[in-house]
């Protein structure tokens, strides 16, 4: 039985970092099957790739209606993701293809990220850190210097919107950090180390804004141009969800017009982004390559639970299954 894995990197390493010693739960995919991995596929490579295939691991690589309907043999996709937009689940469920897909790999190391951003913005180390490397401080006529002025989180407050497992361990660390916590959510809980709030007042309440939810038509350009313009100029803005929730003009003119004090991304709408992209160098917005997923523990456990799928769907019990 084949199966192939569509784009390993960066799952399995990525080409612009040092290699990494073998992933055990990789290995053991391959005691499951005959694996066929594959750093890339480009669209027109897709069905070549799968013919006769049983199995298709895809994180990126769309299988749509048109690839479906020329792969017969296919039994099981597992997304190497908890997001399943890669896959015409309709086209998979009309051909009997089962879909997986792998949820909560992530969450420590998302909401790491995102509590790292802020850092940054608040705290500026890696700026400091290059300043001092480029001689600033040998030159600096005083024992201590800063390049602008620094910000202490205890007493502000952060606006999450959405409270999934990760906007939960973004506001339990912010918590520990000394921060007031309010949320804004489609179903409201009864956590009492938050206040639920509606998005008026998230926005016009938060010294922080940190997007923790799914991109959908109610989600899209939550944070645009008539949201942006209710928050504190002084306010900071933290994605690590999807490039599409925040309007990416609005918020241009909003971090060159003086309205939002800054803005830390590690998603785009197009992604990778062009050369041009106006957000690109902005010095108040700072902009990570999609990695807040990435650490070498979440993508194990990405791998490791993609094993379990397709060991489960042998079995005949499929796990983590998503429908259509």
């Amino acid at each position: 039985m084949r199966i192939v894995l569509l784009d390993a990197d960066p799952i399995t390493g990525s080409a612009r970092a040092p290699a990494e010693p073998p992933s055990p739960a990789l290995a053991s995919i391959a005691h499951l099957g005959r694996l066929e991995v594959h750093e890339r596929t480009s669209p027109d490579e897709v069905v070549g790739r799968l013919e006769g295939a049983a199995i298709a691991l895809t994180n990126k690589v769309v299988l749509g209606q048109k690839e479906l309907a020329e792969l017969p043999g296919l039994r099981l996709i597992s997304v190497l993701a908890t997001g399943v937009n890669v896959v015409d689940l309709a086209a998979a469920g009309r051909s009997g293809v089962t879909v997986c897909n792998v949820p909560g790999y992530s969450t420590a190391s998302t909401a790491q990220h995102a509590i790292a951003l802020l850092l940054e913005l608040v705290n500026q180390a890696g700026r400091h850190a290059a300043d001092v490397a480029g001689g600033g401080w040998q030159r600096s006529p005083a024992f201590s210097y800063y390049l602008s002025p620094l910000v202490e989180l205890e007493g502000l407050t952060l606006g999450i919107v959405g409270f999934g497992a990760i906007g939960r361990r973004v506001a339990s660390i912010a918590s520990a950090l000394g921060m007031r916590v309010i949320v804004h959510t489609r179903t409201p809980g009864t956590d009492a180390k938050v206040r639920f709030v509606d998005k008026a007042t998230l926005l016009a309440e938060s010294d922080v804004v940190s997007l923790h939810v799914p991109l959908s038509p109610e989600t899209r350009h939550y944070l645009d141009r008539a949201a942006l313009s209710t928050m504190k100029p002084t306010a900071l803005v933290i994605n690590c969800a999807r490039g599409p929730l925040i309007d990416e003009e609005a918020l241009l003119d909003a971090l060159k017009g003086g309205s939002l004090r800054a803005a830390a991304l590690d998603v785009l709408g197009e992604e990778p982004p062009r050369a041009d992209h106006p957000l690109l160098g902005l010095p108040n917005c700072l902009v990570t390559p999609h990695v807040a997923w990435a650490s070498s523990a979440a993508r194990e456990r990405l791998l490791g639970v993609t094993r379990d799928n397709i060991r489960a769907f042998l079995d005949g019990q499929p796990q983590n299954v998503v429908s259509g």
